[in-house]
């Protein structure tokens, strides 16, 4: 009997039939009325078949793809947990890290997923819908991914265990999820910018890179497999938003001007939430690999030069921040540090003045600043504690209006000056924490007049558990903040003191001896 096989499709031929032919338009509603955002912020598109698909990842071949990296994953988890892995960390000191990660990363993941499905529900074009639900799955993988590396020291270790009842409501991760409430409210485009190229280009890469490189060098293997195995995936979602930005430059010349904006906008707001990922790296690794500094010179400076180089032929120059930006790499992770350790009542994680050999690091790393600003600072603070004044400062923090970030960072060109601006709109009065900050407000004061502030919220009363009455004569507002928080005390505080550090120092001696 004759068999005669088909011929199997091309490359080219399947990725159409599994793309591009998934598209239609609308006969029952006109098209306007099933896509009502992708007009109406301005952006003019007149051929979506002019989208170029970075990567021209079908489906079937997607899911190949990531089924095998998830087994690999998964076998380097189960080994790293069932040999105690979390016993061969450095220091007891590298789960802070951790607890400060798991409250501020995976859920952003998870908002991710939830904005790219609606990004692509908004796109007319089959192209980037495809793109974007498939940067939708690997958002939400990255966010079960990253709990599951961390679920093993939770078993172990105080502070892990009320990171999704934080996130909406402590102070210190208001920065990131306004981060992510912003670019959700925005237009398909604007997301597409904030998320594809601020958030994947300015914060994945030192997230994913030198920090998860740190990860390893202390001896944590799960979190480092799963840095790099969503770096991988980081590198696509960078070429997306990439892609995006060309694709409306090449469309229409009236679009370059709203880019620009977004461009600026969204790198000074990524510039924000990254210095609490350089104080992970300047502070919290136990033993370092490389400082903030040198990350931001290498993935900010020159790879993000290069990157305005390349989009110069359309027109868009560098962000207005990034010469601040520059300047400000000396500055951010000790401002930051020193702004956490006083407030130790006020984490789920522990917080410490450097040991001696750790602040030479700093001043190697830092020759013009750290000894000239931070280290008078953080000694002085070293001495009060050991003489028994601890400093805690229990007041509520200022918060920007646009970033959400404590108004902590320091005058352009004056470390020694605190950068605080105000305006006024329909006479309510409004507190920046930078002029980038100041600007946004005052181009969309509608919509960040209804920031979410924890410090205001809590000042009004709105921050209470459940059977607290906040209309009470002898209301304080402070005084139950943290049971609204499920602020596990015991993961407070400062580190020497902690029952984290005795644990681990008892289990470890116990693991290595008979």
């Amino acid at each position: 009997m004759d068999m005669k096989a088909s011929k199997k499709l091309g490359l080219k031929e399947r990725y159409a039939l599994m793309t591009r032919d998934l598209a239609w338009d609308t006969t029952y509603q006109p098209m306007d009325k099933v896509f009502p955002q992708v007009t109406y912020e301005g952006i003019k598109i007149h051929d979506w078949d002019k989208w170029e698909d970075p990567f021209r990842l079908t489906m079937d071949a997607y899911w190949k793809y990531q089924g095998e990296k998830e087994r690999k994953l998964y076998a380097i988890l189960d080994a790293f947990n069932q040999n105690n892995g979390h016993l061969s960390v450095t220091d007891a000191r590298y789960m802070n890290v951790l607890k400060l990660f798991l409250g501020s990363t995976p859920p952003l993941e998870l908002m991710a997923a939830r904005g790219f499905s609606m990004v692509g529900r908004q796109m007319v074009g089959a192209g980037p819908r495809v793109a974007c639900q498939m940067q939708a799955v690997d958002e939400y993988r990255h966010f079960q991914t990253q709990i599951h590396s961390l679920s093993n020291y939770n078993k172990f270790y105080n502070g892990l265990d009320e990171f999704a009842h934080q996130q909406s409501r402590m102070w210190y991760l208001s920065d990131g999820k306004s981060f992510f409430d912003d670019a959700i409210t925005a237009g398909p485009f604007e997301f597409m910018v904030a998320i594809g190229f601020a958030f994947e280009y300015v914060l994945t890469n030192i997230l994913f890179v030198p920090y998860i490189s740190g990860a390893a060098y202390n001896g944590d293997m799960a979190a480092m497999t799963v840095g790099f195995s969503s770096q991988s995936d980081e590198a696509r979602h960078m070429t997306l938003g990439l892609e995006c930005i060309k694709f409306m430059l090449e469309q229409d010349p009236d679009n370059l001007p709203i880019v620009q904006r977004w461009i600026d906008k969204w790198t000074w707001r990524g510039t924000r939430k990254l210095a609490s990922v350089g104080m992970m790296m300047d502070y919290m690794l136990p033993k370092r690999i490389m400082s903030f500094k040198e990350a931001w010179e290498i993935y900010v400076e020159q790879n993000g030069g290069a990157l305005f180089n390349d989009l110069a032929r359309y027109g868009i120059r560098p962000p207005k921040c990034f010469q601040q930006t520059i300047d400000e790499k000396e500055h951010v992770t000790h401002q930051s540090w020193i702004g956490f350790y006083m407030k130790p009542d006020s984490t789920p994680f522990h917080t410490w003045i450097p040991e001696p050999e750790e602040m030479d690091w700093l001043s190697e790393k830092y020759p013009n600043t750290f000894d000239k600003y931070y280290r008078p600072v953080l000694e002085h603070l070293d001495k009060e504690a050991k003489a028994g004044n601890r400093f805690n400062n229990k007041t509520q923090p200022m918060n920007c209006q646009v970033c959400v970030s404590t108004i902590k960072f320091n005058e352009p060109n004056d470390p020694m000056s605190t950068c605080f601006r105000e305006t006024k709109y329909k006479g309510e009065k409004f507190h920046f924490c930078s002029d980038h900050c100041k600007e946004i407000f005052e181009n969309e004061p509608e919509k960040y007049v209804q920031t979410y502030v924890s410090s205001h919220q809590g000042l009004q009363g709105n921050c209470v558990p459940e059977g607290v009455d906040a209309t009470a004569p002898d209301f304080n507002p402070g005084e139950h903040i943290a049971d609204y928080w499920k602020l596990d005390k015991r993961a407070t505080g400062d580190f020497a003191d902690s029952e984290d550090k005795q644990n681990f120092a008892a289990w470890r001696d116990q693991a290595t001896k008979n």
